[in-house]
């Protein structure tokens, strides 16, 4: 099976899927977005009120603020594939909680799998509880790092710039840094988590 079929296959099962109670109270699951051949994957937290109607990521206010950022530093958001944690809204926009990350996390695992991207962005805490269990957004935003063979390039939500404006210049300032990382002017460091991080789940 080609890449593109692989892809696809994971995103009919993420629209049939019914692992947690999310299913009952969806409009659309919301599997991801871009290319199969995205060098840049973007993984936030969940769908809000706008990507449950479409089933598409980031088309809100936080998804018009993500395109923003992107043309600011010349990448085509067509170019790279977008998606989250969780495939579906939960109630009121509340945060994830762990057993929705880990019945999502097969899917989350398999899209990396096919798309293979050189740069993970993970937007918000949930995102980058996946690499970096026991860090804060407030610590590591902005600096790349490797874990394995994999690049993970932590970043503050979109959302939270709009609630707190103070954080746009820092999200700003982070963009450029992906793009230096991309046009491999930025080295990631090589991250070595601490032994107690390495009994937890890393969801």
């Amino acid at each position: 099976m080609d890449r593109a079929k692989a892809l696809e296959e994971i995103h009919g099962q993420i629209r049939q899927c019914t692992r947690c109670p999310l299913h009952v109270g969806r409009t659309k699951s919301v599997p991801g977005a871009g290319p199969v051949d995205a060098l840049i994957m973007f993984i936030g937290e969940a769908p809000g009120f706008h990507e449950d109607q479409q089933g598409l990521p980031f088309v809100g206010a936080a998804g018009r603020f993500l395109s923003e950022l992107l043309e600011q530093v010349g990448i085509d958001r067509r170019r790279v594939f977008i998606t989250n944690v969780i495939k579906c809204r939960p109630p009121g926009n509340r945060d994830p909680q762990l057993a929705e990350v880990e019945a999502c996390k097969e899917y989350l695992d398999r899209q990396i799998e096919v798309i293979k991207p050189r740069v993970i962005v993970t937007l918000g805490r949930y995102s980058m509880a996946r690499a970096f269990p026991d860090e804060k957004v407030s610590v590591v935003h902005g600096r790349p790092r490797k874990v394995g063979d994999q690049t993970y390039f932590p970043m503050y939500h979109p959302a939270a710039a709009l609630h707190q404006p103070s954080l746009r210049g820092v999200l700003e300032a982070d963009f450029e840094r992906l793009r230096d990382l991309v046009d491999g002017r930025l080295e990631p460091e090589v991250y070595n988590p601490p032994p107690e991080a390495e009994q937890l789940s890393l969801f």
